[in-house]
Order: structure tokens, then C-alpha cells, then sequence
């Protein structure tokens, strides 16, 4: 499963949609938690929302496309239980909490919580 939080953490940084999409359940949910302000009109907890089409045009886009060279990346499996499974991914950008389930042979990312890590100004 380490392999899979691999292919969507590289697959962006390559522009590789296909490797990210392999990595994905079609039923994705990913999610970030949006600031920490008001509540807004349509809900007292706001979340960012993506399903696995957006994620993949993203990646098709080349948004977080990075040189090889200053790729700085860790995946870390947190635990196991039979068909289930935790992951923790983290880059200069972000870090994801992914909930991985096993389908077959294959695991695949079923949920996935992003936290965006603040912008360092450039000197």
C-alpha cells in the first residue's frame, strides 16, 4: 500500500494523471478542512471537497508538477487492519491522511484529509 500513496504523491509531482488515477478509488473523497473563521451560510463546518475527477485533471494540468531533483516527499503506512489501512504522505505543499481500503489484491485511496502547509515567502 506504501506503493500506492507513491503513485499519487509522485504522479503529481511528475504530471503523471494516469499514475494518480490508478491509485484512487472512483468514489474518492478528499477533503480539507477550510480555516478557522465562521461558519459560513451553507455549513457550520466548511470543508474543501474533491472527488478523483478533479484530483486527476489537476494532476493532468500539471499543478504541482516539481523537478525531480527538488522533490521532498515521505509516506508512511500508521496501520493495517485486514481490508483496511492508514497513510501518512507529506511534501513541501501539503499532507494528506489517506484511508486506503483493499479490494481484491489491489489497495486503492478511498478518503483522503489534506492539510496545505503555509507558503514560506521566497528570499
Amino acid at each position: 500500500m506504501a506503493a500506492v500513496a507513491s503513485d499519487y504523491v509522485d504522479g503529481q509531482l511528475e504530471g503523471d494523471a494516469a499514475r494518480v488515477e490508478r491509485a484512487l478509488h472512483p468514489d474518492l473523497a478528499k477533503r480539507a478542512v477550510v480555516g478557522t473563521g465562521a461558519p459560513t451560510a451553507r455549513e457550520v463546518f466548511p470543508l474543501r471537497r474533491m472527488s478523483a475527477e478533479e484530483l486527476i485533471e489537476l494532476t493532468k494540468q500539471g499543478v504541482l508538477k516539481t523537478p525531480r531533483e527538488k522533490w521532498d516527499r515521505s509516506v508512511e503506512v500508521l496501520d493495517v487492519a485486514g481490508t483496511a489501512a492508514v497513510a501518512r504522505v507529506e511534501t513541501p505543499w501539503f499532507i494528506d491522511y489517506f484511508h486506503l481500503g483493499r479490494f481484491g489484491d489491489r489497495w486503492l485511496i478511498v478518503n483522503a484529509l489534506w492539510y496545505p502547509k503555509p507558503r514560506v515567502a521566497a528570499k
